[in-house]
C-alpha cells in the first residue's frame, strides 16, 4: 500500500527545513511565583457517555508558557500569511486559523508521538505543532523548494511525521482518518487518529459512512468538528437542522468542549486518548470555537456577520488573551516572562517570513517529481493525451 502513497515519508525525511521543527521558544527568565495552579474549565456536554473529560485541569508554569509561546507563534504565522498573500506572494487558496488556535494547541499538549492528525485545508498551525519549522510552512506557503511539501502543495497540502494534511476537498479527510486509524488498528501501535473538520463539512454524507465504518471495528478514531459558526457565509443555523455536532454521531459517543479555552481542549483531548486505546472504539468531539477572518483570503467575513460580533469575541474570548490572563492572575508567568515570548515569536515568524521570499521557487522540471513513493517508470498522462509525462525522483537526487 505505500507505493500507492505520494512520497511524503521520503520527502520528510530529505528535507531538512522540514525536519521537527525546534520547540517552541520560551522565556529564559524565571520569574514566576508558583510552579502550579489549578483551573475550572466550562462543563462538557457528553453525548453516550456517563463519564467525560476532567474539568479541573492543573497546569505547571513550564507547561503554561510553553502553551503561551504557542498560542502566539500561530497567530504570527496566520498574520505573516496574510500580509504574504496580500503581498500577492502567497497565490491561490489561503484559508486562516486565527482565533481557533486554542484547538490545535490544547490537542497537541495532550497528544503523543504514536498519534496521528489529519485535517482540512485551514492546517497552518497544525503543520507546525507536528513538527514543520515555520520556516517549512511560510516556504511552502510561497512556493519555495524547501517547503514541506516541495512548494508543490501550497496553502491547504502540508504535511509532516504523523500529519496527514491538509486537505482541499471538504471533507474528504474524515474517511481517510479513519483509514489511518485502522492502520493503527492492525499494526497495533496504541496510536490514535484525530480527523478534524469544520462545521460546513459536518453534513457531508463521508462523515456518516465513515462513523459507520469506525464504529463497526472500533477503530481508535476520533472525529472532531470544529465548529466555527459559518461554513463559508452560511451560518450553522442555516445549514443544520441539528447543530449539536457531538450528538451527529448517534451510535458513536460524543463531547462538547469550549475550544476557546486551551486547557479544556487538553483535557478533552487527553479522554479521548484513553477511550480510544482503551479498544472502545470512535469518540466525536465538537469543539466550539471562532474564526476571526473569512473564509478564506477572498471573504472580508463581513457580508454574513458584523464586525461588531467579530469584536466582541476578541474582547471577551480570544484564546489567546483568556490564557494570558489566567495565567498571569495566578502568578504561573509575569507580564515581562510574557512579553520576552513574545518578542522571540515576533523574531522567529519575521526571520523566516524574510528568508522564505529569497528561497528558490519550484521549477517545471519538478511538475512531476516525487508523485510516487518508488520511481513510476509508467508514464504520466497531462492535459494533452499525445503528450504524456514522465516521473521523476527529485529527492533522492536533490536533497539527500
Amino acid at each position: 500500500m505505500s507505493k500507492l502513497i505520494p512520497s511524503a515519508a521520503k520527502i520528510f525525511n530529505g528535507n531538512t527545513i522540514a525536519k521537527a521543527a525546534a520547540p517552541a521558544v520560551t522565556s529564559t527568565a524565571k520569574y514566576s511565583t508558583k510552579s502550579e495552579a489549578k483551573f475550572e474549565v466550562k462543563p462538557y456536554k457528553l453525548h453516550k457517555l456517563t463519564k467525560g473529560p476532567a474539568t479541573s485541569a492543573t497546569l505547571t508554569a513550564e507547561d503554561a508558557l510553553k502553551i503561551y509561546s504557542q498560542l502566539a507563534i500561530l497567530r504570527r504565522i496566520e498574520t505573516a500569511s496574510g500580509n504574504l498573500y496580500k503581498e500577492k506572494i502567497i497565490r491561490g487558496f489561503c484559508h486562516l486559523y486565527s482565533g481557533q488556535e486554542a484547538v490545535a494547541v490544547g490537542m497537541r499538549q495532550a497528544m503523543r508521538d504514536v498519534d496521528a492528525v489529519i485535517t482540512a485545508y485551514r492546517c497552518h498551525g497544525w503543520t507546525y505543532l507536528m513538527g514543520v519549522s515555520v520556516l517549512g510552512v511560510l516556504s511552502e506557503l510561497t512556493g519555495r523548494r524547501t517547503g514541506c511539501s516541495r512548494g508543490k502543495g501550497g496553502s491547504m497540502h502540508l504535511y509532516g511525521r504523523n500529519f496527514y494534511g491538509g486537505n482541499g476537498i471538504v471533507g474528504a479527510q474524515v474517511p481517510l482518518g479513519a483509514g489511518v486509524a485502522f492502520a493503527q488498528k492492525y499494526r497495533a501501535d496504541g496510536g490514535v487518529t484525530f480527523a478534524l473538520y469544520g462545521d460546513g463539512a459536518a453534513n457531508q454524507g463521508q462523515l456518516f459512512e465513515a462513523y459507520n465504518m469506525a464504529k463497526l471495528w472500533d477503530l481508535p478514531c476520533v472525529f472532531v468538528c470544529e465548529n466555527n459558526g459559518y461554513g463559508m457565509g452560511t451560518s450553522v443555523d442555516r445549514s443544520s437542522a441539528s447543530t449539536e455536532y457531538y450528538s451527529r454521531g448517534d451510535y458513536v459517543p460524543g463531547i462538547w468542549v469550549d475550544g476557546m479555552d486551551v486547557l479544556a481542549t487538553r483535557e478533552a483531548t487527553r479522554f479521548a486518548i484513553d477511550y480510544c486505546s482503551s479498544g472502545k472504539g470512535p469518540l466525536l468531539m465538537e469543539m466550539e470555537t471562532y474564526r476571526y477572518s473569512g473564509h478564506s483570503m477572498s471573504d472580508p467575513g463581513t457580508s454574513y456577520r458584523t464586525r461588531d460580533e467579530v469584536q466582541e469575541v476578541r474582547q471577551t474570548r480570544d484564546p489567546i488573551t483568556s490564557f494570558k490572563e489566567k495565567i498571569l492572575s495566578n502568578e504561573l508567568a509575569t507580564p515581562d516572562q510574557l512579553k520576552e515570548i513574545d518578542a522571540k515569536v515576533r523574531t522567529e515568524v519575521d526571520e523566516a517570513t524574510k528568508q522564505a521570499k529569497t528561497e528558490p521557487e519550484v521549477g517545471p522540471e519538478e511538475l512531476c517529481g516525487d508523485i510516487y513513493y518508488t520511481n513510476l517508470e509508467h508514464e504520466i498522462r497531462g492535459i494533452y493525451p499525445a503528450a504524456p509525462l514522465r516521473h521523476v525522483e527529485v529527492t533522492a537526487r536533490s536533497y539527500k
